[in-house]
């Protein structure tokens, strides 16, 4: 296990490394100045300040260079200032990470929660109503785009209906309690748990399927276990390690790209962060963004790997 850390630590700093020269060499190739989008904003700025900012930001030096002042100081724990919230960047990270973290798990467990069982039950009854059922509403799930699910889901309960609030994180002028906040997170969760729920049934219905129909389940049949403890400690555990690779996969994919489910329910999260971050050429704060998606898909991987070897042991985790 020490070693296995050893390793993934040593990879995971590598990738760190070459995706922050790659983001950072990219958005230095971006057209349009940081300073010169704030002089247009600014008429009384002259081109003595403009030029001085520059001097101060480094942005006068060459690209290569100036990576090499921003990575000194991410060593040290200096992110930079960001320019679109005017505060350092790991404060401006602090909100956002906040509400994409918990609208991802809330997510993602509720896809989960929904998708093993009707995968594992779609398995066990293959070719039967119940499977079809259930394959219908997958490819209903997977075909329906997030934002259009999430458009219906804001006509319905919030529109129609007026049960639930469509945008925001709190109650304006309200009081931030856990009814307000959890109501505030119904439609953006259900959005995104309908989205992976599709993904996450076909996967475990197809490799459940598979584990069913190998050796040792049919020994295990033929010394007299019930079908039930056959299916949950000989079957179950075997079928779940390709659904544990699609999750790690997803984690990262999850963290950024929430972008849509952000914008249509006008939910402050990393994705809508970066992509201001981006179109505003904010460096420091899209780079932090980026960088913690990277980070937060190698943690993926490295917790599938584990999960594997608890699910399976004759998976070495060397």
């Amino acid at each position: 296990m020490t070693r296995l850390l050893a390793i993934r630590l040593v990879q995971a700093a590598f990738v760190l490394l070459v995706m922050s020269f790659l983001v950072y060499g990219l958005m230095g190739l971006m057209p349009g100045d940081p300073i010169l989008l704030m002089a247009a904003g600014s008429p009384k700025m002259t081109a003595q300040d403009v030029a001085q900012l520059q001097a101060l930001y480094g942005l006068d030096q060459p690209l290569l260079l100036r990576y090499g002042h921003w990575l000194r100081a991410a060593l040290s724990g200096d992110l930079g200032f960001s320019r679109l919230s005017g505060q350092p960047v790991g404060m401006a990270l602090q909100a956002p990470l906040h509400n994409t973290v918990l609208l991802m798990a809330s997510a993602l467990l509720l896809a989960l929660l929904l998708a093993l069982p009707a995968g594992v039950m779609a398995a066990l009854r293959q070719g039967r109503w119940l499977d079809h059922l259930f394959n219908l509403t997958a490819f209903a799930a997977i075909s329906l785009p997030v934002f259009w699910m999430g458009l219906l889901l804001i006509l319905l309960f919030a529109v129609d209906l007026a049960w639930l609030p469509a945008s925001g994180v709190i109650t304006a002028g309200g009081q931030a309690g856990f009814l307000d906040r959890l109501a505030h997170l119904a439609l953006p969760v259900t959005a995104l748990a309908l989205a992976g729920f599709g993904h996450y049934l076909r996967y475990s219905r197809a490799a459940m399927i598979q584990a069913l129909s190998q050796d040792w389940v049919r020994t295990a049949r033929a010394k007299g276990l019930s079908w039930s403890r056959v299916v949950t400690h000989h079957a179950l555990r075997p079928a779940m390690i390709p659904v544990v690779t699609i999750l790690a996969l997803d984690l990262g994919t999850l963290f950024s790209g929430v972008l849509v489910t952000e914008t249509v329910f006008a939910y402050p999260g990393m994705g809508k962060l970066i992509y201001d971050a981006v179109m505003g050429n904010d460096y420091n704060l899209a780079l932090a963004g980026l960088l913690l998606a990277t980070l937060l898909t190698l943690a993926g991987s490295l917790l599938a790997d584990i999960l594997y070897h608890l699910l399976d042991p004759r998976i070495s985790l060397g």
